[in-house]
């Protein structure tokens, strides 16, 4: 069984038309809905987008940050930034569905991963 991106959008605004003020400096949310590759149905995985810059504006110094569910990039390029989430998926197997959205959840957060034993 292997994973396949099936949607790609922003609950916060229209990705096809954003465009943000700095171009190396920016972050948001995106919503990936990925599914099996020969299935129907999918599931959220949610994953902030966003630059060094922005992260460096956003917090301190002498915080530590995790960068999962998080997609650093030093541009905007729609383009650039989901093929690059449409990739992983692709390279995301498994023989259940479980086992691809345990990989599928380091880059987003996937909306069952609290329920995860």
């Amino acid at each position: 069984m292997r994973a396949k991106l099936k949607e790609f959008y922003s609950l916060d605004f229209d990705l096809n038309s954003y465009w943000p003020d700095q171009l190396d400096n920016f972050g948001f949310w995106v919503r990936a809905m990925v599914g099996p590759e020969d299935g129907e149905g999918s599931e959220s995985f949610d994953i902030q987008v966003c630059t060094p810059e922005w992260l460096k504006s956003r917090y301190s110094d002498d915080e530590v940050l995790s960068g999962r569910h998080m997609l650093i990039v030093f541009e905007y390029d729609l383009d650039k930034i989901k093929n690059k989430v449409s990739s992983y998926c692709d390279s995301c197997s498994g023989k259940t569905w479980q086992e691809i959205a345990g990989k599928l959840s380091r880059i987003g957060y996937w909306e069952f991963e609290d329920y995860i034993e």
